[in-house]
């Protein structure tokens, strides 16, 4: 059972204040030739995680054994990271829901161990779900398997697929099928926290288009040992105890996308305002005008979401999914927005890879399809939203 409590309330003034430590960390440690050469070598800026962390914005309002962090204490750090370095970004959305999963199903040796050192800093942690023929309709699919041992541990074996952070994380947290059960594909589903350098695991990166300061990974398990311990929850309630924190890490992912819009769209005005053509600054031409205000009106939108979304969620979580859902949708919405009428706004500048544009451009499409597709967020409005019959 955990220990977890909320706070319900928090003051505008607490709430700018982590804004600004947030400024205050990026102010010190990010510049555009660092952002570019993480980049470009698709490497993970470390130094900028433990910053962060040292600043208590991994942790923020949370407790090891009592209240939890603010929704909208995650999704201010979120929304800034997302307009100026997007991979650390999503980084931390992962993060945020082990934090979650840790601080709500783990016993008090697991958030010892495990809890604290993300805290503060010292271990990063990767969430091993989706597999190769398995991503919206994973629970279905999985194929990632436990067997119980005699003495109580668990020998996993199977692959997981779009991992991100696990070729150099400390644990990840794992699911696998622990119990077939024919009428339920959601239940026999086991989470397992289980040290990276356990023996068995083998991590390949994929290269991907986007988000390349976070490499994406697919994992090969290979009866893997992990002592029973680590489960973390209750056995075959796996899956369950993830879909509770599915609304968290929605909001999350839209914070991360709303920082993208935010970022470009302000990085589209300042260029299109010092950009000369004609004899004056193209900002000036109507046509481009409109684009740059319509992509403002979807990002305000979409930021009025967020926040009512994120305050309902702290009174009260499960009255806010359908919000939360309808503002990751906004976001994703006004990120491939934004970030297209950035590039058309650019022209041939947006081309070059040492100007933001491009990357804006390439992190947006993620949460096109992340944490869900917006295909499926869109069944899902549907139904609790609008009371249509089920589409999946």
């Amino acid at each position: 059972m955990s220990l977890a409590t909320k706070t319900e309330t928090t003051t505008a003034e607490e709430l700018a204040a982590v804004r600004q430590r947030v400024r205050d960390v990026l102010d010190e440690h990010v510049t555009p030739e660092r952002l570019t050469r993480h980049d470009e070598e698709e490497t993970y800026d470390l130094d900028l995680y433990r910053a962060l962390a040292k600043a208590g914005l991994i942790q923020l309002e949370a407790e090891l054994d009592g209240r939890r962090a603010l929704h909208q204490s995650q999704t201010i750090v979120l929304e800034e990271l997302g307009a100026r370095a997007t991979s650390i970004g999503v980084s931390i959305v992962v993060q945020y829901m082990g934090v979650e999963l840790l601080h709500t199903f783990g016993n008090s040796m697991q958030r010892d161990r495990f809890l604290a050192p993300l805290f503060a800093g010292d271990a990063r942690m990767s969430f091993a779900l989706s597999e190769p023929d398995g991503g919206t309709d994973v629970a279905r699919a999985m194929s990632t398997h436990a067997v119980a041992q005699e003495d109580g541990s668990y020998l996993i074996s199977g692959r997981k697929k779009w991992i991100g952070g696990a070729m150099d994380a400390d644990f990840l947290i794992v699911l696998a099928r622990t119990t077939k059960i024919e009428r339920s594909a959601i239940d026999g589903i086991t989470m397992f926290i289980v040290p990276r350098d356990t023996p068995g695991i083998r991590t390949n990166p994929i290269d991907t288009m986007g988000i390349r300061a976070l490499e994406q990974c697919d994992i090969e398990f290979e009866n893997v040992r992990v002592p029973a311990e680590l489960v973390l929850g209750r056995v075959d309630k796996g899956f369950r105890q993830v879909l509770g924190t599915l609304n968290g890490e929605r909001l999350n992912g839209a914070a991360v996308a709303f920082g993208i819009a935010r970022g470009a769209l302000d990085y589209a005005v300042e260029y299109v305002k010092e950009r000369q053509a004609f004899g004056r600054p193209v900002g000036a031409f109507q046509g481009l005008q409109h684009m740059l205000v319509d992509a403002s009106v979807k990002i305000e939108g979409a930021r009025l979401l967020l926040q009512n979304a994120a305050r309902t969620s702290d009174e009260d979580e499960g009255a806010s999914e359908t919000l939360s859902a309808i503002a990751k949708l906004a976001a994703s919405d006004a990120a491939t927005t934004a970030t297209d009428v950035g590039m058309r706004a650019m022209g041939g500048w947006g081309f070059l890879r040492q100007l933001p544009m491009q990357r804006y451009f390439r992190d947006a499409r993620l949460y096109t399809f992340a944490p869900l597709t917006d295909e499926m967020i869109r069944n899902y409005i549907g139904e609790k939203h609008l009371g249509l019959p089920r589409s999946y």
